[in-house]
């Protein structure tokens, strides 16, 4: 799941980032309104949280730009300014939720699992496939009913699989949903990624397959009465 942070204090950017990313998630961090923009509209992002006090364009423009675009991804609104007028324009124009500055790191991290949750809800609460199931907001997985010790790659790796059920997954879309900008992950590390999570998942009878240079895919699990699960032709190498 990633982050964009888009705060103009690069202390605060950096704090919030490293308690995200102790938390299990993705971040990248941009410091003006523009940048914040441009980022919003060429890549996804799971939760924006966002400054109203930019350079450049304003929080409330970057908002208003991305609500106009039809994007519904989740926003936190910061600032520094805690006056109910400021809140309710920011709600209005589309925000989720509200934090003024100074705040709890531990509270922020609640609000993002809050949205996430609220997010999720309005789709589907938990992926399963099987006996395999992934609540992508509390960020944990089981198989069997019992916990599942993955790390955060690998939960990251879990659901964009879990949620394409004999899908194709090109390695880059890996790439792009698991790592940060200018984070060097090379596709080698992605198959790490993938036998670890495999050998953790294949006591439940849950296969990824692969299809030699193209990608992976996670064989949908058939239901009692269902028949076979299919799949495309590949090699669970």
């Amino acid at each position: 799941m990633r982050i964009l942070i888009a705060e103009d204090d690069e202390v605060l950017a950096d704090g919030l980032s490293r308690s995200l990313r102790a938390a299990g998630y993705a971040v990248d961090a941009v410091t003006d309104g523009q940048t914040a923009d441009s980022a919003l509209a060429a890549q996804h992002f799971d939760v924006l949280i966002l400054d109203l006090g930019l350079p450049g364009l304003s929080g409330l423009e970057v908002l208003t730009r991305l609500r106009g675009r039809n994007s519904k991804i989740p926003v936190l609104i910061l600032t520094a300014d805690d006056s109910v007028e400021q809140r309710v324009r920011g709600l209005d124009l589309g925000a989720d939720d509200y934090m003024a500055k100074p705040f709890a790191l531990s509270e922020l991290e609640a609000r993002v699992r809050a949205l996430t949750r609220r997010s999720w809800a309005g789709a589907q609460a938990v992926l399963r496939n099987g006996p395999l199931v992934l609540d992508p907001a509390g960020r944990v997985a089981t198989l069997n009913e019992l916990p599942l010790e993955l790390s955060a790659r690998e939960i990251g790796l879990l659901e964009i699989l879990i949620s394409r059920p004999g899908r194709l997954v090109g390695k880059e879309q890996l790439v792009d949903h698991l790592c940060e900008w200018g984070e060097e992950v090379s596709t080698n590390a992605i198959e790490v990624y993938v036998h670890r999570l495999r050998k953790k998942i294949e006591p439940g009878g849950i296969r990824i397959v692969t299809v030699r240079g193209l990608g992976y895919s996670m064989q949908r699990v058939a239901e009692p009465g269902e028949g076979t699960a299919g799949g495309p032709a590949a090699s669970a190498a």
